[in-house]
């Protein structure tokens, strides 16, 4: 293989697997994934970020990726002990245990949710290359219990692994919401799924809880020709545990999301912030914010607890793959708050919401 075809398939995997811009500023004819309504942050081809930042692709793209800077990661990171997940909780209690990455289980009400599940050992549309997982999954997937729903927040390969989604089809058969154009990617590989899409600031009624979408500062991809053409978007999961932010990856936005959010549905009583892939930040501050403005988001937003996901599994960026826990412990300390204000969950913790 020629080193021109090496540049162009580094490229294109930086750009598709999660982190970076697309390989192409192709603008194509339609939108292959959702047909609606001019809106504020659709123009009937493309979903962006309403006053925002675009995210950097193109030749910024190549800068980053070659442009030296990458830590090092180790090759596999034990995992303790796998966690072995006890029935939901009823009532008001509320428990999150981390997978890896972005993929966390939420307890509560009874029902057992997972957030953007991916079980594969990479995160990239090829079975042989792109960001491999370093760490086993922090439950086994026969140590499941029934997943009733799955929150997916977007396309991301990080977030979004169809090889996943249909196995969790196959045996839990769970109910799937995720934001505008999402299904068109599923429907092929999940036939008979049960799919709810939304926009931001509606909602989706799921027994005892109401799934609340909510702006956040993001794009997203899944391959040449499809930047932003589907949506991406936090939830606030209300029920009896109270209300809980969760956001799958955002940029900080000036903390627009988090005053956003607070502004609408008042103080949270938990939040599950991403705190990594966010080095360089003359890259990355537009899509994925780093541990300090994580503190700032908790802060505005009001949340009494949160927990730090979406680090330590897959590197997709420059940083170490233990930077992002260490600045996390460092903004907390720099505004005066307590580490157990805010915890960075590796795979296999349990966190126990602290009874009011």
């Amino acid at each position: 293989m020629n080193r021109r075809t090496l540049f162009k398939g580094a490229a294109l995997l930086a750009g598709l697997a999660t982190a970076g811009g697309t390989a192409t500023a192709m603008k194509p004819a339609r939108n292959r994934y959702y047909s609606g309504p001019v809106s504020d942050h659709f123009d009937g081809t493309r979903f962006f970020n309403p006053g925002g930042e675009a995210p950097r692709g193109g030749l910024d793209l190549l800068k980053w990726r070659f442009g030296g800077g990458r830590q090092k990661w180790p090759e596999t990171v034990p995992v303790p002990a796998r966690a072995m997940p006890a029935p939901a909780p009823a009532g008001t209690d509320l428990k999150i245990t981390m997978v890896g990455h972005a993929t966390m289980l939420i307890q509560t009400a009874g029902l057992n949710i997972l957030t953007d599940p991916v079980w594969s050992d990479r995160a990239s549309p090829l079975a042989f290359a792109g960001p491999r997982r370093v760490t086993e999954p922090g439950i086994a997937f026969a140590d499941l219990p029934g997943i009733d729903l799955i929150l997916l927040s977007h396309n991301h390969y990080d977030h979004l692994d169809l090889t996943t989604l249909a196995s969790l089809h196959r045996d839990h058969a769970p109910r799937i919401i995720t934001p505008l154009g999402n299904d068109a990617i599923l429907k092929g590989d999940l036939p008979g799924a049960r799919i709810d899409t939304r926009d931001w600031d509606q909602a989706v009624n799921f027994g005892p809880l109401t799934i609340h979408f909510e702006p956040c500062h993001h794009w997203s991809a899944r391959g040449v020709g499809d930047r932003s053409m589907a949506l991406w978007a936090a939830f606030v999961i209300e029920g009896s545990a109270g209300k809980i932010l969760h956001i799958g990856d955002t940029g900080f936005d000036g903390g627009r999301p988090y005053a956003r959010v607070r502004e609408k549905h008042g103080a949270m009583d938990a939040a599950i912030l991403p705190i990594g892939a966010y080095e360089p930040r003359w890259f990355m501050r537009a899509q994925h914010q780093n541990p300090e403005e994580a503190v700032k988001g908790l802060q505005l937003c009001g949340a009494r607890h949160a927990v730090g996901h979406h680090w330590g599994t897959f590197q997709l960026t420059d940083e170490a793959r233990d930077d992002p826990p260490k600045a996390l412990a460092a903004a907390l300390r720099a505004q005066g708050l307590a580490p157990g204000r805010f915890q960075p969950l590796a795979p296999g913790q349990v966190w126990t919401a602290p009874r009011a």
